[in-house]
């Protein structure tokens, strides 16, 4: 099969320095696959066994080095079992180990052959596990590149010998931002930190690689590890200093993963297990660790979500089939912080702004936003003076509506007042052309009812963005009645260009997002009513894999706007309204002033600079603990409160696709991501476990955690969301 691949090729020139390019055809950016492995180790055997040859640069024939593992071999391996997993694994152990060994006598560590990687960008996951095992490395000075090992992002760990590889080049503490947060620098940033050797200019990459294969002696071949008398950097695990590094290391991972990530405790397992052990029974050991994890079901999840349907939803997998809709002019209406935010990341994205408020200070204010962002950039050297004047000239602050000419899309980002927003419609459409496509960014509001407004109700589309917007990676684009497939389009693809994650859904109160965490943060709040204890409530969140409580989560959204939500609500629901325990608390939470974090008050107690400082004592006197429930109980009111809302989301259309919700629920609220989302979630335990637990619920605390039909029909014919749902939208 190996003659069938051409992702490398092999050219020698006269000088007798053979040159490996990886340019994987029909692809924008490099990804390995288990053919391309076994090219690539017979074009290095080929090299090796050929005496003109002297040495090898590998290289990359695309902008940039590599982008990772093709997940595909991945699901490939995971399918044939653990032995499978395993034996794919060690084969890339294999063929890295031939290229860091090049030929060589391991005893005399003589007669090897140099191999030097040369990165032209960006180096990710196996795109850096290869030249780690390369003599040397020397990357472009790419200021856009990015090298690292993102890996643990998606519920896995380097498993092709970067963890090995890392640890024992740079020691454990030192390694640790890379390899437990998937830590990325730029080429300059990465040497320093001791991941490669050399950044030269692009034009002299090839030329440098060249210049020291034809230099190097047999000792530059040796790495530290294969070397007589080797130890580890900061010491190994029984060493005095490594050892209060491993006990360090344990606690960090379990305070940040609240173990309910498997990737880091087994990462960690793999580095103190191989830093007791020689080099090559460590990439057996890391290989067995990753195979565990591989066979994990929250590695599957995370993946597919993370990644696979994180990037589907990035390129349009949901976009209707119209001309392209990319944005040239983009008017922004209210200036405020949401506004202000979009403006920011349209202009940074190349898109020319207008940014419109009622008063020209406050136009500039939102301005100044972007300004402000783009100090922030120049301090932590992301960002040029050269770029913060290009972003900033690309956004006209004013109060004038005719600057809106030419625009082919406008933002609105007023206050949530039906009244005002209708207003503004008005004046947008009287003062842009025909095609211009008008989107509402709000966050509770019903689209259909938004679009009464407009003349042209199918240009009118909803456009929720979360705050802050430069920070928050999802966008939720919201379908109106009317809604036309041309303003469809042209959000997806305004969305592309700033690079964030979009979801579509249909119009319905709350929408997909809002309609899933109101639950959690009700839940949370209706506990501390009945007398559960707050930091019982707060801890089994976080335990569960929450990125916060409910009630710190209310404290950061603030007190009193939940106070809103809740009274609108209950004035569109009427004697259906079923959260009144949870008013009671909320709004005499108001009543005292304590409206969160803006006040420095709230469910949480804070210091004058607003740092939080734990519970407020306050609560428990108001409301006096009653009971301690067991902590599964807990958690299982918390996360079905979420997931039953996101199943009726989907029942009722609202939601049409379950890799938008599992995306979303992730990117937009922090749903527990170990999971996969609330679907995949679902999936995990079975439908049958989850009517069993909602049946527990109900019976306890009433209707609202009652499983939906669909629920409970999957369960009685054994299926499952990504079974049923995900066949029917690859059909």
């Amino acid at each position: 099969m190996t003659e069938l691949c051409s992702d490398f090729t092999l050219a020698t020139d006269a000088d007798g320095v053979a040159t490996i390019t990886w340019d994987v055809v029909a692809k924008s950016m490099n990804v390995m696959s288990t053919q391309a492995f076994a090219r690539l180790a017979d074009l290095v055997d080929q090299c090796l066994a050929d005496p003109g040859v002297k040495g090898i640069i590998l290289t990359s024939g695309k902008k940039d080095f590599a982008g990772g593992m093709d997940l595909n071999v991945i699901a490939q391996m995971r399918a044939g079992g653990a032995q499978a997993i395993f034996d794919g694994v060690m084969m890339m152990h294999g063929v890295l180990r031939k290229i860091e060994l090049a030929g060589m006598d391991f005893k005399t560590k003589k007669g090897g052959k140099p191999i030097v990687a040369a990165l032209p960008g960006t180096a990710l996951g196996i795109g850096l596990e290869l030249p780690l095992a390369c003599h040397r490395i020397i990357a472009a000075d790419n200021p856009k590149a990015k090298i690292g090992l993102p890996e643990i992002m998606v519920g896995i760990f380097p498993g092709a010998g970067g963890t090995t590889r890392l640890v024992r080049k740079l020691g454990a503490m030192m390694a640790a931002p890379f390899l437990l947060e998937g830590k990325l620098s730029d080429p300059k940033a990465a040497k320093m930190a001791g991941l490669i050797d050399e950044v030269v200019a692009p034009e002299a990459l090839l030329a440098r690689a060249k210049e020291w294969v034809l230099a190097a002696k047999d000792a530059d071949l040796v790495k530290p590890w294969d070397d007589k008398g080797y130890k580890m950097p900061g010491g190994a695990p029984y060493h005095p200093a490594g050892f209060m590094t491993f006990v360090g290391a344990n606690a960090m991972v379990l305070s940040k993963t609240m173990g309910v990530y498997p990737a880091a405790k087994a990462l960690l397992g793999a580095v103190y297990e191989g830093a007791l052990v020689p080099f090559d029974v460590a990439l057996r050991i890391e290989a067995r660790h990753f195979t565990s994890v591989l066979l994990n079901p929250s590695s599957e999840a995370m993946i597919r979500s993370l990644f696979i349907n994180k990037e589907a939803l990035e390129k349009g997998a949901n976009r209707p089939a119209v001309a392209d809709q990319s944005v040239k002019k983009l008017g922004v209406i209210g200036a405020g912080m949401m506004g202000a935010g979009i403006a920011y990341v349209a202009a940074l994205a190349g898109i020319d702004v207008v940014l419109i408020d009622a008063a020209q200070d406050s136009a500039d204010r939102g301005k100044a936003h972007s300004a402000d962002l783009l100090d922030k950039g120049i301090q932590r050297r992301k960002v040029t003076a050269e770029k913060k004047a290009e972003v900033l000239a690309r956004i006209l602050a004013t109060t004038d509506y005719a600057a809106l000419a030419g625009c082919d899309l406008v933002v609105e980002a007023v206050f949530e007042d039906p009244k005002v927003k209708a207003e503004v419609t008005a004046k947008v459409e009287a003062a842009v052309g025909a095609d211009c496509i008008y989107a509402s960014n709000t966050s509770t509001l019903p689209i259909s009812m938004l679009a009464k407004a407009s003349a042209r109700p199918d240009q009118f589309i909803g456009i929720h963005f979360f705050s802050p917007v430069d920070k928050m990676n999802l966008v939720e684009i919201i379908r109106g009645k009317q809604t036309g497939d041309r303003a469809v389009a042209k959000a997806l693809d305004f969305v592309r260009a700033i690079r964030k994650t979009p979801i579509v859904v249909n119009d319905a109160r709350f929408f997909y997002a809002n309609r899933c965490i109101i639950p959690y943060i009700n839940e949370g709040i209706r506990m501390v009513a009945e007398g559960v204890s707050p930091a019982l409530v707060e801890n089994a969140a976080k335990l569960v894999g929450m990125p916060l409580g409910p009630l710190q989560l209310v404290d950061e959204t603030s007190i009193d706007l939940g106070v809103k939500i809740a009274k609108a609500t209950r004035a569109a629901m009427g004697e259906a309204y079923p959260d009144g325990a949870v008013d009671a608390v909320l709004f005499w939470m108001a009543d005292q002033g304590r409206l969160g974090k803006k006040s420095n008050a709230g469910f949480y107690a804070y210091d004058a600079a607003g740092k939080r400082e734990g519970l407020w004592p306050g609560l428990a006197a108001q409301y006096p603990h009653a009971s301690d429930p067991e902590l599964t109980a807990v958690q299982h009111r918390l996360l079905m409160a979420q997931v039953l809302e996101a199943v009726r989301a989907l029942e009722d259309g609202v939601l049409t696709d379950i890799r938008e919700g599992d995306v979303g629920a992730i990117l937009g609220w922090g749903f527990a991501p170990w999971s996969g989302g609330p679907f995949a979630w679902l999936d995990m335990i079975g439908a049958s476990r989850a009517v069993e637990i909602c049946d527990g619920l109900a019976q306890a605390h009433g209707a609202r955690f009652a499983a939906p039909k669909l629920l409970r029909d999957m369960a009685a014919q054994g299926e499952s969301f990504y079974g049923r749902f995900a066949a029917q939208k690859a059909a």
